[in-house]
């Protein structure tokens, strides 16, 4: 059983899509209370880690564990009941363009829940407040920016009280207004409603000020677990490349390919 100061944890997980290894036995914790900030080369696994936590993928091997619980072997009434704890707020917003703001935060009360519509109206207010845009309950997706769009999701995100929200790419897009608003909203609404947060993220300033905790995935492994100052101070070339934004390293700039001589040579131009 995990530590009870653990609300998630990957323990020795591969996972595979067909052929293409994205996991090569990842173990990795993820502290109650905290927020925890996966980051890591595109490619490198971050999302899939959220769907393995989230039980919409599987773990070939290994153990991947939410409140002590085996996702990978839950019933769908288990892997229903662990989701309901959960919140997720997808890249760019992923709101229902045709449903007003009000509308797109009530959807998973009025989904999930049998409160009564004066009820839902209490939370749904509540919840926009908290990310300033009580006054925009009213407006169509289509009426708000996408500082806002995305504010609209994080209050979707919590609306239901989750344990656990997961944030993929929150700040992707966003003016430096914007990034900043966001990031002290997962910041204040994770200490005031004592959630956990995960974070999937590459802008390396804003997510080392805001996160607890920093993972780096690279190769198919965490490259680096720690502080964001411990994570910094790492030797491991990949975690150096990666902090430092630099171009050479570990991570290629070409991706795998034949060699010169054979697209380029004599026989090159008579290829297939």
């Amino acid at each position: 059983m995990p530590e009870p100061s653990l609300l998630a944890e990957l323990c020795d997980v591969r996972f595979s899509y067909a052929e293409r290894a994205i996991l090569r036995g990842v173990s990795l914790t993820i502290p109650r209370g905290k927020v925890t900030a996966l980051m890591g080369a595109s490619g490198g696994g971050k999302t899939t880690v959220l769907r393995l936590i989230g039980g919409q993928q599987r773990a070939q091997s290994g153990r991947v564990l939410f409140d002590g619980h085996d996702m990978g072997h839950l019933d769908a009434r288990g892997l229903y009941a662990a989701r309901r704890r959960m919140g997720m707020l997808f890249q760019f917003g992923a709101l229902f363009t045709d449903l007003s703001v009000f509308e797109n935060v009530a959807f998973a009360l009025r989904e999930h829940t049998d409160l009564s519509e004066a009820l839902i109206r209490d939370v749904v207010l509540m919840k926009l407040h908290a990310v300033g845009l009580r006054g925009a309950r009213d407006l169509m997706p289509n009426e708000i920016s996408g500082g806002m769009a995305r504010r609209v999701a994080l209050a979707r995100a919590i609306a239901l009280d989750p344990e656990l929200v997961m944030y993929d790419e929150p700040f992707a897009g966003l003016d430096p207004i914007s990034l900043g608003t966001i990031a002290q909203l997962i910041r204040q609404l994770n200490d005031a409603m004592g959630l956990t947060s995960i974070v999937v993220s590459h802008d390396v300033e804003e997510t080392f000020r805001l996160a607890d905790q920093v993972i780096i995935l690279g190769a198919g492994v965490v490259a680096a677990q720690g502080t964001p100052d411990e994570v910094r101070a790492s030797r491991d070339p990949l975690v150096h490349q990666f902090v430092n934004a630099l171009p050479a390293g570990p991570v290629p700039f070409h991706y795998p390919g034949p060699a010169l001589a054979q697209d380029f040579g004599p026989a090159g131009g008579n290829a297939p």
